[in-house]
């Protein structure tokens, strides 16, 4: 028994190098990744992260949440046609055509999954190539793609809670009234690797009760399968941190939500449609409310008289040694008051070995920090800073 399951383990996760979402992934956010530093490079004349900052987010937290949730799947029997694991990579590539990142959540890609099954068994439909796999789902009603899409919202609302805001892109735009003002934006794709039961020849029940979400079969085969979890928000009116973290926690608690519902669906299988349905529907609230809040609050990322907003800090520049964050104010440096880059360059010269700046932080006190300079380090600390002389995206409100 352990050597057929440490079999199917190996074969199983084997498959996972000859899914084309992985790759298809990997692409995707080398994309990401270059656009972001073309943006960052046209408004500010330098890049906040390198290229590949998108593709080392990518993985390492995906991974270690996929392997918490395939043990959970395993162990609980959650089983899913294999025709469900071809129409997600299918919504997952078509979703990712619109080129909105935010679409490659599993609300949608699952969630359609969820109700194309319905229709194509519904209609006896036959697809072209893979009939076979469509032909084997009947008339029933699915309530364990609706717990996979449960668990994979509550992986979504963790991934954004702790990784969204690391990175977070700085940009300026130019308001309505004509002013230069930042904002933040995170475009993020990650993957989570789940390992699925589905109907095979290899795994035998070995107990009465396994699978709990079963699809009739007797025998049973592991895949493991890429799912690509995509989120996108712009900040504007407070610190990008604090707008993602919170966003991150409205979504865990929407996946716990929905797991309940599609849970209860295993009894009651009409109650796994309206799960469906309000998982989509819940996640564009999410959304919609994030951003309606985020409008009626003022620029956070503006033109200050009390000194120079810090929008954004290079990784391991001076700055970012020095323990600067983003969103505070630079009133000083080196005795200096500052009202722009100019008098802070000029300021830091005079005193080409080391420097020391007064600071208001987000809570609105004084501190300060100096540090020696060297040569080679970035002749302004490597910070970025809302400035009129910028260029700026489109107009925002």
């Amino acid at each position: 028994m352990v050597e057929t399951w440490l079999v199917e383990f190996l074969n199983g996760t084997g498959k996972l190098f000859l899914h084309p979402v992985l790759y298809y992934l990997i692409f995707l956010v080398a994309i990401l990744g270059v656009i972001r530093v073309k943006r960052e490079r046209k408004n500010f004349h330098v890049r906040a992260n390198d290229a590949y900052f998108e593709l080392r987010q990518l993985f390492p937290l995906g991974i270690i949440i996929g392997l918490v949730l395939s043990i959970i799947i395993v162990v609980a029997g959650i089983a899913i046609p294999y025709a469900a694991i071809l129409l997600i990579a299918g919504f997952t590539i078509l979703w990712s055509l619109t080129t909105n990142v935010r679409l490659m959540s599993p609300v949608y890609t699952v969630g359609a999954t969820f109700f194309m099954i319905n229709i194509i068994a519904e209609n006896n439909w036959s697809i072209p190539f893979f009939s076979k796999a469509f032909q084997a789902i009947d008339d029933r009603i699915y309530p364990s793609v609706v717990v996979i899409l449960g668990l994979l919202l509550i992986a979504e609302g963790i991934l954004i809670f702790n990784n969204g805001s690391k990175g977070s892109s700085p940009k300026l735009a130019k308001s309505k009234r004509g002013q230069y003002v930042g904002l933040h934006e995170v475009k993020r794709l990650w993957m989570v690797p789940l390992f699925l039961l589905i109907p095979g020849d290899v795994l035998l029940l070995p107990f009465d009760w396994w699978p709990v979400f079963h699809l009739g079969a007797n025998e049973y085969s592991l895949i493991l399968v890429p799912f690509a979890i995509g989120f996108h928000q712009q900040i504007k009116g407070t610190l990008p941190k604090e707008a993602v973290q919170l966003q991150g926690r409205r979504v865990i608690v929407l996946g716990a939500l929905i797991l309940i519902l599609a849970a209860v669906g295993y009894w009651y299988p009409l109650i796994s449609i309206v799960a469906a349905a309000s998982a989509v529907v819940g996640r564009e609230s999410l959304t919609l409310i994030a951003y309606m809040r985020d409008d009626s609050l003022p620029f956070y990322f503006s033109k200050k008289n009390q000194g120079l907003m810090i929008i954004g800090i290079i990784p391991y520049s001076p700055a970012s040694k020095m323990g600067l964050q983003v969103g505070e104010i630079i009133s000083k440096a080196n005795g200096v008051l500052v009202c722009d880059e100019v008098v802070f360059y000029e300021a830091l010269q005079k005193n080409g070995a080391h420097c020391k700046l007064e600071v208001l932080d987000t809570f609105g006190e004084i501190r300060f920090v100096q540090r020696a300079l060297y040569e080679g380090d970035h002749y302004e600390l490597g910070i970025l800073f809302v400035q009129d002389e910028r260029k700026y995206d489109k107009k925002i409100g």
